[in-house]
């Protein structure tokens, strides 16, 4: 199948995106490849809570690179793609959610922090780890790249990390995931511990995440904190957090 192109006279020009129409090429061009077989058993890892197509994500990528590729969007602004992200996520199939994650993911140089409430919303939106982590890792990139500019910036992850929302709380744990040496290991120490007395599966796990992926960077560090703060844990995040120390 030809991938579709971008929406003609829109290459170069910053006023002309129309969200719709890129819409209905992605359709048409994931439509032709839904698959009911591959559709039940996604269907079923999800504990049957979502609709899907059944493509899985190497063909979905593939179909969809010279639509959504940083060539093909490099004139649209954090509204156009925000727009883009909002109309897929209205969609029933999850394909269509994991489409809006690897446009934000792509494209998140042309993003700032006032995308955050919107992109919090899809957080708490139908919400389950797939989509979730997804945008969590969007919501560090911003953070992250704007970080030079105010380096107050995780005042927002601080926010978040009290937030109502479970999964919400798991964005904050998880936004320094990949960030190295410019991790703020007291921020994510201190994240740790606050919400170390939460019995949910999902923090548990985030929080073991959070420090295994630290301790690539800093064993010795992660290390000792486990140590010292042993008693604070479930078994579930002491388990994930030491996993390679």
């Amino acid at each position: 199948m030809k991938t579709p192109q971008a929406p003609q006279g829109c290459e170069t020009a910053p006023s002309c995106v129309d969200v719709p129409q890129v819409l209905t090429h992605i359709q048409a061009a994931l439509r032709p490849l839904s698959n009911p077989q591959e559709a039940e058993p996604m269907r079923a890892y999800m504990l049957d809570q979502f609709a899907f197509l059944g493509i899985r994500a190497t063909p979905r990528r593939q179909a969809l690179r010279g639509l959504l590729g940083k060539s093909a969007l490099r004139a649209w602004r954090q509204s156009e793609l925000l727009a883009l992200a909002q109309a897929l996520w209205r969609l029933p199939e999850r394909e269509y959610r994991y489409v809006a994650v690897d446009v934000l993911a792509q494209h998140h140089q042309r993003l700032d922090v006032s995308a955050l409430p919107q992109l919090l919303k899809w957080v708490q939106t139908e919400p389950w780890w797939d989509t979730v982590d997804g945008l969590a890792s969007v919501v560090g990139d911003i953070v992250k790249q704007t970080l030079a500019a105010d380096p107050s910036a995780q005042k927002h992850m601080d926010a978040c990390l009290t937030h109502p929302h479970l999964w919400v709380r798991r964005v904050a744990m998880l936004h320094q995931l990949g960030w190295k040496a410019q991790t703020d290991s007291a921020r994510l120490f201190r994240y740790a511990l606050t919400l170390a007395p939460e019995k949910d599966f999902f923090i548990r796990k985030a929080i073991g995440w959070a420090l295994r992926d630290q301790a690539r960077t800093q064993p010795d560090a992660v290390r000792a904190f486990l140590v010292e703060q042993a008693e604070q844990f479930s078994g579930l995040t002491r388990r994930e957090a030491g996993k390679h120390l």
